[in-house]
């Protein structure tokens, strides 16, 4: 009797995410890779008993950065660019890389013509001991696995 190879799933801690030339591998968490179809409802006549149903738009939820506050700005003056209607700012694709204990990359998310719709800063607190964390939502316009 032949036994198969075991595979272990990937840890969920592991990852970098990159940016256009921006590449930090220090998140807390990077959420939000979903997608999903609208579905319309189409009534044929002759057919009474039940309604066709269609693919229509896809729509995909916004991915959600969390990183411990650092002194690098790279991230917070993207999102500044566009608060300020600055001219010069761009959308960007990028990747959520998943790496495996040894570094090496073993999966990738690929999210395209990304814009950063709301950024969060940390909350501080005199009696805690927690690390001060900043959230960046990016609206982007596609994403896949590579």
């Amino acid at each position: 009797m032949a036994t198969g190879q075991r595979v272990d799933p990937f840890a969920n801690f592991n990852f970098l995410v990159e940016i256009d030339g921006i590449t930090r591998a220090a998140f807390h968490e990077a959420s939000g890779f979903d997608s999903s179809i609208d579905v319309t409802e189409h009534r044929e006549g002759g057919e009474n008993t039940t309604m066709r149903k269609l693919p229509a738009q896809t729509k995909y939820s916004n991915i959600t950065l969390k990183w411990g506050t650092a002194p690098d700005r790279d991230l917070y003056d993207w999102h500044r660019q566009w608060v300020t209607g600055d001219p010069a700012a761009q959308r960007k694709n990028g990747s959520v890389v998943l790496l495996d204990r040894a570094g090496k990359e073993q999966l990738r998310w690929n999210f395209f013509n990304a814009w950063p719709a709301k950024w969060t800063g940390p909350s501080f607190q005199a009696e805690g001991n927690d690390v001060a964390i900043e959230t960046l939502e990016l609206a982007h316009e596609g994403l896949e696995r590579a």
